[in-house]
């Protein structure tokens, strides 16, 4: 072993054992009940809910993927990053509070059952579960990819890291249910930001002086080579592809859907999507402007020219101290973990409470038999994850962003259900939000079947991407059953 390896493996460890002593001690001081287990209590605080809101939001998909995206397209990269930032807050702010006080009311868990309560509709609830499950494979993936690719970077092996990933996400979940989730969340969260605000100091300050060059002759480089701008690399088609499926990624994914109903109470909320915002700007404005450096680093012949974008950072960091590599490369690591442990005990919650169990009557036996039930499909979900992820099936973005094509039907479903409660839970709507779900997700999955999953986010049959095709179509299949339905 090199001294890279070495070091990593070290910081790792200590990642691991601090992380584990955590999620310990929340599960001996935090869960009492399966209200606890899946939703803390609704007790959260302000902080820890933004921290975990972020953590679980910025994966692997950040330092590795939007790194390499803003590596390859340039600054069009920030806009497509920072107009999920805008449209999510946005959909805080309208709807947060009142989705808010109604898992309380309800004694919603899950996601899911929250689409079934408001429809008046198990068979709804079920599907729901059933698309989550097939959906956040490819998300889930992009995670355990980008560790395996921080191993792969400094020849630590791929699969070990896959290995490595998967394990954790099991482990972090076992002990304590979201106890366990939202306060490791909280260590990670903060070593993400810290470990991201390092790498673009030993950047301006270390590694651009020493190659000779200065930002101002890195800005010339980069605006000559059009990378400044949003054309030619970002075309309208191209852009909206990308960025239709994120706007809506706050109602859609179940592993933030459901951060809502966790904290304490209305100030706890507001500091949540307050600190998210900060959080979420400053750590999108990092990734970006690491990308846009090594990119004039190699216009100026300064740093190689990277093929592979999913492989920049990893290569990048093999200029700086192993020390402060490491830490950087473990960040990586929290940050798919976050994401990851977060989507397949979301997804379990869901299988579990509208597939299998009903949760009403709850007893000492039946809560032990929920908890393993929803192990077991952790299990099973988390290893088909780990088994794509080895194919290394096409780049991280892509695959995060086919998550959230699949899933777009579940936008129009969900936002009418919130501003429409009453009609909602009539037999129509119930019937049109259970077609509008098929032919959404049967499009988007046709799609990429038929092209392929990279090729399907620009597929633009009659010149329009198969994101607004999917919306579209889902969403006036509501509207109609809407517009017909009378609310009580």
């Amino acid at each position: 072993m090199n001294s890279l390896q070495v070091t990593f493996l070290s910081v790792l460890a200590l990642y691991i054992v601090a992380g584990t002593a955590i999620a310990l001690v929340s599960r001996k001081l935090g869960v009492r009940s399966i209200k606890e287990y899946f939703v803390a209590g609704h007790r959260l605080g302000g902080v820890l809910s933004a921290i975990s809101y972020a953590a679980t939001t910025y994966s692997a998909f950040m330092m590795v993927g939007l790194v390499g995206i803003a590596y390859a397209t340039g600054v069009g990269a920030l806009g497509f990053e920072l107009a999920y930032l805008l449209a999510t807050l946005l959909l805080l702010g309208i709807f947060a509070e009142n989705v808010w006080k109604k898992a309380r009311e309800k004694g919603w868990l899950t996601s899911s059952q929250m689409l079934s309560d408001l429809y008046n509709s198990a068979f709804l609830g079920g599907l729901v579960a059933f698309i989550y499950l097939f959906a956040l494979l490819p998300y889930t993936s992009a995670q355990l990819i980008g560790i395996g690719s921080i191993f792969e970077g400094i020849g630590a092996g791929y699969s070990l890291g896959v290995g490595v990933g998967a394990v954790l996400v099991l482990a972090w979940i076992v002990i304590g249910g979201v106890w366990s989730i939202a306060t490791t969340d909280l260590f990670q969260g903060l070593w993400m930001i810290i470990a991201a605000g390092s790498f673009v100091f030993w950047l301006v300050f270390f590694l651009v002086p020493s190659s000779g060059v200065n930002l101002g002759l890195i800005s010339d480089a980069l605006t000559k080579a059009s990378y400044t701008g949003v054309e030619p690399r970002w075309p309208i088609h191209v852009f909206l592809a990308y960025t239709i499926p994120w706007w809506f990624f706050a109602v859609t994914n179940p592993q933030v859907v459901r951060k809502l109903y966790m904290p304490a109470d209305e100030g706890s909320l507001k500091k949540m999507i307050k600190y998210f915002g900060l959080y979420g700007f400053l750590y999108t404005v990092i990734v970006v402007f690491v990308g846009m450096v090594a990119k004039g680093l190699t216009l100026l012949g300064s740093f190689p020219d990277v093929t592979n974008r999913d492989l920049v950072t990893p290569i990048l960091l093999t200029y700086t101290n192993p020390v402060l590599a490491s830490v950087i490369y473990v960040s990586i690591v929290a940050a798919a973990i976050t994401t990851s442990n977060s989507i397949v005990f979301s997804v379990g919650a869901s299988f579990i409470k509208d597939l299998v169990l009903r949760l009403k009557r709850e007893s000492v036996a039946r809560d032990k038999t929920i908890i393993h039930a929803t192990t077991l499909i952790v299990i099973i979900l988390t290893s088909a994850s780990a088994a794509i992820a080895l194919t290394r099936p096409t780049f991280i973005v892509e695959m995060s962003v086919l998550s959230s094509v699949i899933l777009l039907p579940l936008a129009p479903v969900t936002i009418a259900a919130w501003i429409s409660p009453s009609k909602a839970s009539s037999q129509v709507a119930s019937y049109g939000a259970i077609i509008s779900l098929v032919l959404g997700v049967g499009l988007a999955l046709g799609g990429a079947l038929a092209v392929g999953p990279k090729k399907a986010l620009l597929w633009s049959p009659m010149g329009i991407p198969l994101p607004i095709w999917v919306l579209f179509l889902s969403g006036v299949v509501v509207l109609i059953t809407y517009l017909v339905t009378r609310g009580d």
